[in-house]
């Protein structure tokens, strides 16, 4: 039986090593050079603690330049507001993540 398995095992293993690589290529900004005029910039942006409700959110940071509608199972809604986006499951906060504005070279 390993006489009849050999040759496709052989075959196999050929083909496997004819076929090209494929990877993804992640382009990344260049950094600006060092130097004291191009000191990072430090921005506190006050966001929503994990644990609060949504009624509790709205009053605090006001009303969300839009609402995103929940999606799945449990539900997970977005609140978006200029300089973040508040992640909700059913009505509590689950995180908080700021934006970014896009890079320019």
């Amino acid at each position: 039986m390993f006489r009849l398995l050999a040759p496709w095992g052989a075959l196999a293993l050929a083909l496997a090593a004819a076929q090209p690589a494929g990877a993804d290529v992640l382009q990344m900004p260049q950094e600006p050079p060092a130097g004291p005029e191009s000191e990072p910039t430090v921005v506190t942006v006050e966001m929503p603690a994990r644990g609060m409700t949504m009624d509790k959110v709205e009053e605090l940071f006001g009303a969300p330049i839009e609402k995103v509608p929940p999606v799945g199972e449990p539900p997970i809604s977005r609140w978006i507001y200029k300089d973040f986006v508040v992640y909700f499951e059913h009505k509590w906060v689950i995180d908080s993540v700021v934006t970014r504005a896009p890079v320019t070279p």
